[in-house]
C-alpha cells in the first residue's frame, strides 16, 4: 500500500470511527429525551416535562457516549500508531563516495533506528504513551540499544531482542547502583523519589521473580519515604 492510500485510509477509518462516536451520542440522547417524556406523569405541565427529558437526554448522551469509547478508545490508538510519519521526516542522505562515508551513514541510522525502536516499544512501560514515546529524547547507539535522560545520573535504557520479539527496559545511574528492571512508570516516579529524599534505591531482581519482588520493594519503600515525610 503507498502512503497516499494509506494516508486515505487512515483518514476514512478515523473519520468512521469519530461520526460512531458522535451517532452514540445523539441515540443516547434520544433515547434519554423519548424515555423521560414518556415516564414523567401525564398531570405534569408540558414545560416541566420537557425539561425533565432534556436533563435525562444529557446524561443518556453521556452515558452512551461512555460506553461506546470503551471500544473506540483502543481503536483510536490503534489509528495513531498507524498513522504516516509527519511530511517533514528527513529524506535519505545521498549515496556515499566511500567506504569510510557510507560507515558513517549506516551508523548514524542504526543509531536513530535504535531510538525510534525504544520509543516505539515504549507503551509497554508507558501507557500514557506521552511521554517515552518522543524519539527525539532516546540516544540510539551503534549495538542497537537506546538511553532516555530522565535526571543526572539517571537514564532508561533499552534493549530489544528482535528474534524473541522482547524489549528489556533497565533504569541505570552512575553512582554504582544495581540496576533495577522497568515494567511501569511508577517504578521509574518510585526510584527518583527514592533519590530525592535520600532512600535506598530498589535494587534489580531476577526476571522471573521481578514482579513479586519489585512489588514487595516499592511498598516497603513507600512506608520509609512516608515516614521520612511526616517527620
Amino acid at each position: 500500500m503507498t502512503a497516499t492510500l494509506r494516508q486515505t485510509a487512515t483518514t476514512v477509518a478515523n473519520a468512521m470511527i469519530e461520526g460512531a462516536s458522535m451517532a452514540s451520542a445523539l441515540i443516547g440522547g434520544a433515547a434519554g429525551a423519548y424515555l423521560g417524556y414518556q415516564l414523567t406523569p401525564a398531570t405534569w405541565a408540558d414545560g416541566i416535562r420537557i425539561l425533565l427529558a432534556g436533563a435525562v437526554a444529557v446524561v443518556g448522551a453521556v452515558a452512551i457516549d461512555g460506553l461506546a469509547e470503551l471500544a473506540l478508545a483502543p481503536l483510536r490508538r490503534l489509528m495513531r500508531d498507524r498513522s504516516p510519519l509527519p511530511s517533514t521526516r528527513r529524506s535519505a542522505p545521498a549515496p556515499a563516495a566511500t567506504l569510510d562515508a557510507a560507515l558513517a551513514q549506516v551508523i548514524t541510522a542504526t543509531e536513530e533506528d535504535a531510538a525510534r525502536r525504544a520509543a516505539n516499544a515504549s507503551h509497554r512501560v508507558d501507557d500514557g504513551d506521552n511521554f517515552l514515546n518522543d524519539a527525539s529524547r532516546w540516544r540510539g547507539y551503534e549495538d542497537g540499544e537506546a538511553t532516555f535522560y530522565l535526571a543526572p545520573g539517571v537514564v532508561l535504557h533499552h534493549r530489544a531482542e528482535r528474534s524473541e520479539y522482547k524489549h528489556h527496559f533497565t533504569l541505570l545511574t552512575g553512582d554504582g547502583e544495581e540496576p533495577v528492571v522497568i515494567t511501569g512508570m511508577e517504578q521509574i516516579r518510585h526510584h527518583l523519589a527514592a533519590r530525592a529524599a535520600g532512600l535506598p534505591a530498589v535494587p534489580a531482581t531476577v526476571a522471573t521473580e521481578a514482579g513479586n519482588e519489585h512489588t514487595d520493594s516499592i511498598t516497603e519503600l513507600d512506608n520509609d519515604m512516608k515516614v521520612v515525610f511526616e517527620v
